[in-house]
C-alpha cells in the first residue's frame, strides 16, 4: 500500500531528525532476509541504542540532503536497511556486522561517519572503535601510569634500604 504525501513527509522528518543527532550511519542491503529475521535485527537496534529504519531511496535521500550524511545520498539503491548509531560512533556497524555474521545475505554497502562514505570493508575499522566509557577508561589508564609510576619509584628507596639493612642484618646473625 503506498505511503500518502503527508505520511511520506513524517517518514522524511523522522528520518532527517534522528540523522541530524547521530553519530554514523550504515546501510545494508537486507535483499534475501525474511520478516521474522528483520524483526530480530530491529530488537537488537533496540537493546543496543540503534535506529534502524528500512525506507525508499527517494524519501531517504530528501531526508539526509541537510545533514553530514547527505554524502551517501549517491550510493542509495536497492533495498537497503538505514542504521543510525545514537550512542556512540561505532554501535550501528557493531549491530550490523555482528548480525551480518549470522545472516549471510545481510550485504554492507556503504558506512558513513564524520561526513565521510567508508566502503563495506571500513566497517571493521567503524566497528573496533571504542564506546564512549572505554574511551574514557583508557583515556584515565595513560593519565593515571605516570603517577603510579612515579610513585612506585620513590617508594622503592626506603624498601631498597630496608632490605639492605636486614641483609646486613640476617649476615651478622649468621657470622
Amino acid at each position: 500500500m503506498p505511503l500518502t504525501l503527508s505520511e511520506k513527509q513524517t517518514v522524511v522528518a523522522e528520518l532527517a531528525e534522528v540523522a541530524a543527532s547521530a553519530y554514523s550511519a550504515v546501510a545494508a542491503e537486507y535483499r534475501g532476509l525474511s520478516a521474522g529475521e528483520m524483526d530480530q535485527l530491529r530488537a537488537q537496534a533496540r537493546e543496543t541504542g540503534v535506529y534502524v529504519r528500512v525506507v525508499k531511496n527517494t524519501l531517504a535521500r530528501r531526508a539526509l540532503a541537510d545533514t553530514e550524511f547527505s554524502c551517501m545520498e549517491a550510493e542509495l539503491s536497492g533495498p537497503l536497511v538505514l542504521a543510525f548509531s545514537q550512542d556512540g560512533p561505532s554501535a550501528a556497524a557493531r549491530l550490523i556486522q555482528d548480525f551480518s555474521k549470522e545472516h549471510k545475505k545481510l550485504a554492507v554497502k556503504m558506512v558513513s561517519i564524520g561526513g565521510r562514505v567508508l566502503g563495506p570493508s571500513e566497517i571493521d575499522m567503524v566497528a573496533a572503535m571504542p564506546t564512549y566509557e572505554q574511551a574514557i577508561s583508557m583515556l584515565m589508564a595513560l593519565m593515571k601510569a605516570p603517577v603510579e609510576k612515579l610513585a612506585r619509584t620513590i617508594n622503592e628507596l626506603p624498601g631498597k634500604l630496608v632490605r639492605t639493612i636486614a641483609a646486613i642484618r640476617d649476615q651478622k646473625q649468621a657470622a
